[in-house]
């Protein structure tokens, strides 16, 4: 794979020419926490930052996307007949993107690519988009990516992965995606002799600063059901509030619920990110709701992510270690916490406990 070195004082020059083949999105510094945004023409992304507070899965799955539109107007010969909402597949490119949450993006499509299902809304997004990573040279204190099947300098999901050495950027190309990007942008400086040697001494350094970690090696083993009566349930939802911000931050959450929204004789059906926080989530058209309790919708949050998706996938758990629920959680609930009391439940050691 090619090492290009990008000088910085280049860098928004490269960028600039790219602007002219791609849709840009990168991170923004906002009032208090930078963000995923879409690029203004003459504009660069702020790549000083550890990580965004909303992962940038937006980009290519919407928190709100219009599917169709129609009209009930009946003098219309077309009424009440769903047409395809305009579409932009153009090539788009994500620069900063943090490995972790290019990672997420192969979780995810386990979800919308599958062999039985294809959704062609994420499909042709995901397909039209480049990824650009970022190293973590400076992990957030709550990252624990390094046992969650990614890392500060993880290449999995990404086309580029973009290295901070201070006075410049070492630019790899991982896919041919990557490496038609970097020829638009026109950076061709080749690297010198010691880039390797320098980007793994870098990253040797990043994962050494993650102190935090999980527990993940029994999931697979434990009982389905004795893992869902588990006492320990009752003391993780106590304090939650179902305000859905994990869910919501989360790069590896994707439900979603699909409305109808009129205004007049016209309409549209749009789906929107959901959350299984939401009390609204499960319930039936009787009025009957399968989770009831926020101990029902806690408990379905984490055995989703770390044993339904485990035993489907039998590749890790559904988290790549971002620790953005963990930072942002009101009532900190934390999952390394839940994660390591699941992959060390027995119910046996548990019985003898309360006798």
């Amino acid at each position: 794979m090619k090492v290009i070195k990008i000088d910085k004082k280049d860098w928004a020059k490269g960028i600039e020419k790219i602007q002219n083949g791609y849709r840009l999105f990168g991170p923004v510094r906002g009032e208090k926490f930078h963000d995923f945004k879409a690029l203004e023409k003459g504009e660069s992304p702020d790549l000083d930052f550890q990580n965004t507070r909303l992962s940038p899965k937006s980009v290519v799955y919407p928190q709100t996307e219009v599917l169709f539109e129609y009209s009930l107007d009946e003098k219309e010969a077309d009424h009440h007949v769903m047409k395809d909402a305009a579409k932009d597949y153009s090539p788009k490119a994500v620069l900063g993107i943090r490995p972790c949450d290019a990672a997420a993006f192969l979780l995810v499509k386990r979800n919308f690519d599958t062999p039985d299902y294809k959704d062609p809304y994420w499909i042709k997004s995901y397909e039209a988009t480049t990824f650009i990573g970022l190293s973590c040279n400076n992990p957030c204190s709550t990252c624990f990516c390094t046992t969650a099947g990614s890392g500060p300098f993880n290449e999995e999901g990404l086309d580029i992965l973009l290295v901070d050495a201070t006075d410049c950027y070492y630019a790899k190309a991982i896919t041919p995606k990557g490496e038609n990007l970097l020829k638009n942008a026109g950076w061709n400086t080749e690297a010198d002799g010691g880039a390797a040697e320098k980007i793994e001494t870098l990253k040797k350094e990043a994962e050494a600063k993650i102190s935090s970690s999980v527990a993940s090696n029994q999931l697979k083993s434990k009982s389905t059901n004795e893992l869902y009566e588990a006492p320990f349930w009752e003391d993780v939802s106590f304090a939650c509030i179902n305000c859905g911000t994990c869910t919501y931050l989360c790069p590896t959450c994707w439900c979603f619920d699909i409305q109808d929204e009129n205004s007049g004789s016209s309409g549209i059906r749009m789906r929107n990110w959901d959350s299984c926080m939401f009390p609204l989530f499960t319930m039936h058209g009787t009025g009957h709701n399968p989770r009831g309790t926020k101990l029902h919708r806690v408990r379905q949050r984490f055995m989703h992510k770390l044993k339904y998706y485990v035993d489907k996938y039998d590749d890790g758990i559904q988290c790549v270690g971002c620790g953005r629920c963990i930072r942002a959680c009101p009532v900190n609930i934390d999952i390394r916490r839940v994660c390591d009391m699941m992959n060390s439940y027995d119910p046996k050691a548990c019985a003898c406990s309360e006798k």
